[in-house]
């Protein structure tokens, strides 16, 4: 446990040994240090890190929520994380030391984040700051649990934030078939927004799909994976939930549509993607049929929307409808049940003629 000023560079080295969690003896080093404070400061970090003591800084426990972290979750969620992290709370906390961080000091950044604009000079929405202090609120609840932080400064000062109900769009079935004619004349368009709304599937699920995942003979389609975009990678994951994971059975004139388009794509492997385009890719080509068409402009993700309350139109069931699209719980299923406000009618008049059969 020494500093080192190495003459040929002027500037300091470390080096630290300590006993890893199997009891062997290791050492390490680390040069470059302008100072001699700065060398000792980071070799008292590594040891705090070594023993979980919440005397480390935030940056430091950062690294170490992370090592325990990333492995749980999937990349496109920690991509999210390590964002808010890095932009919202290392500028304010990442010097402060887990034990000195106050409920003061929450409720100042708090006041701030609040307080923020985007670039384009908007302050953020509830929803977003909701988002950034649930992180913060997640890794002080893992200091606590699992580090034993004696207590959560974040759970002391309040929420702040909240989930905002954005009104939701669809297309009723005669906007969606105006749109779709304006798609004929891109195979691979056509056929995807079939995909979309005559399935409800995400638009990750139908970027992922392969032909070995139909069954044309049962006239299904299986839905195991999702498509990402990533560091301009094309990255396959598993779908969003477990509830993800199922098996949708298509009407006859899908099944027959997706196997005429699997005969106009030239040697196509059976596990080699069927709709190799981006969800950029979709999103202009809603621009160019709503464009088109005068119909109104929704989102991709709409397009499940509009399938859902097509078949809350039908008359199928809240499970019913959560089975077919990958809902964790019909309860969001239930979100969609104001969409048609006809119905508390039409169960009137039903009523009525119950009332009148029985006298």
């Amino acid at each position: 446990m020494a500093a080192y000023k190495e003459k040929s560079t002027n500037t300091w080295r470390v080096i630290y040994r300590h006993t890893d969690w199997t009891g062997a003896r290791k050492q390490s080093s680390k040069r470059g240090f302008s100072t001699k404070r700065e060398a000792l400061e980071w070799e008292r970090e590594q040891l705090n890190k070594l023993h979980s003591d919440l005397d480390m800084t935030f940056k430091a426990f950062v690294d170490v929520y992370s090592t325990n972290m990333k492995p749980r979750l999937k990349q496109v969620t920690w991509e999210t994380k390590t964002h808010l992290i890095r932009t919202k709370l290392l500028p304010y906390f990442g010097s402060k030391r887990m034990n000195d961080i106050s409920v003061s000091d929450i409720i100042q950044w708090q006041n701030e984040i609040i307080n923020s604009q985007s670039k384009d000079g908007k302050k953020f929405s509830q929803t977003y700051i909701k988002t950034i202090h649930n992180q913060i609120n997640a890794i002080f609840n893992h200091a606590v649990r699992f580090y034993n932080l004696s207590e959560n400064p974040v759970t002391k000062a309040g929420s702040i934030g909240k989930k905002e109900t954005k009104e939701m769009c669809f297309w009723t079935k005669d906007e969606y078939l105006q749109f779709i004619d304006a798609m004929m004349d891109k195979p691979l368009s056509y056929y995807a927004f079939e995909m979309l709304y005559w399935t409800g599937i995400r638009s990750g699920e139908l970027l992922a799909l392969t032909p070995a995942d139909f069954d044309f003979e049962k006239g299904s389609v299986s839905i195991n994976k999702t498509f990402q975009r990533l560091h301009q990678n094309d990255v396959i994951t598993e779908p969003k939930t477990t509830k993800s994971i199922r098996t949708i059975s298509m009407p006859d004139f899908l099944n027959q549509e997706i196997k005429e388009y699997l005969c106009l794509q030239y040697n196509c492997d059976k596990n080699e993607r069927m709709f190799p385009v981006t969800k950029y890719y979709l999103h202009n080509e809603m621009d160019r049929g709503a464009k088109e068409t005068g119909v109104k402009r929704i989102r991709v993700h709409d397009i499940r929307h509009s399938h859902v309350s097509l078949l809350i139109d039908m008359g199928f069931s809240a499970v019913a409808i959560a089975d077919r699209v990958g809902h964790e719980s019909i309860d969001i299923t239930y979100r969609y049940a104001h969409l048609f406000p006809s119905k508390q009618v039409e169960i009137a008049d039903k009523l009525n003629i119950e009332r009148k059969e029985v006298f």
